[in-house]
């Protein structure tokens, strides 16, 4: 008897654990379809881009070989956002990227529209370049309206200037560009971490990553990145 009492909380405690490391899948994209007109840009599956807006319209965004392609037009005057609803308080990104030259780079930016106090909703961020990675908080950061507008009229102080510098952190990561590689981004409280490649390359803890609802995901490209295999992910 006494065996079977010492045996039972064995047998139940892998099972709490892997309840509590449960995660909710909120979307996923391999992106395995076609556009009815290849000369319209027609992401599908609830996406959507600034082309319209910052493009004149023009096409940013392609499907082909089962990825999506991003690719900045001349025309517009902003970075390439594609934009999907992905709503968590702390949660995980993981998707396969290729950055096809060296000055590339993709951004994954998550923001809450409905908080006014920042500029376009921007909460947090994660950079991935060919030289390294950055991390940003840009709610208590540069997107803070009072922030942006003082540095927008040249107003910012010097001690502003020192308190932004310690809402962002640079990680060296070198990848060679025209390959594929693993991305995943994972938030938890006010701690964002990026690994590439099944490699931690680094995590940075500030208040702003802890907004309870990150509500929209935007992919952000200012040249070229291709991205396929897209899963967003709610995590306890």
């Amino acid at each position: 008897m006494k065996k079977s009492v010492l045996i039972l909380p064995l047998l139940i405690w892998p099972l709490l654990a892997q309840a509590q490391n449960q995660e909710t899948l909120i979307f996923e994209d391999d992106f395995e379809r076609q556009e009815a007109d290849d000369t319209k840009e027609e992401i599908g599956k609830g996406w959507s881009s600034n082309s319209l807006k910052r493009a004149k319209g023009n096409k940013q965004v392609d499907l082909k070989d089962g990825a999506m392609h991003i690719t900045f037009h001349p025309v517009a005057d902003h970075a390439v956002s594609v934009v999907h609803p992905a709503e968590f308080q702390d949660g995980k990104v993981t998707l396969r990227f290729m950055l096809p030259t060296e000055k590339d780079s993709l951004g994954l930016n998550f923001a809450d529209l409905s908080y006014k106090k920042v500029h376009a909703g921007h909460l947090c961020m994660a950079k991935i370049s060919t030289k390294e990675i950055q991390i940003n908080d840009l709610k208590t950061g540069i997107m803070d309206l009072e922030t942006r507008t003082a540095r927008l009229n040249g107003t910012i102080s010097p001690e502003k200037v020192k308190m932004l510098r310690t809402k962002t952190k640079k990680f060296a990561n070198p990848l060679s560009p025209g390959k594929w590689h693993s991305l995943e981004i994972i938030i938890r409280a006010k701690t964002m971490s990026v690994a590439i490649d099944q490699k931690t390359i680094g995590s940075f803890s500030s208040e702003g990553i802890a907004h309870p609802t990150k509500k929209t995901l935007r992919v952000a490209v200012p040249k070229q990145a291709i991205i396929d295999d897209l899963k967003v992910y709610s995590i306890p």
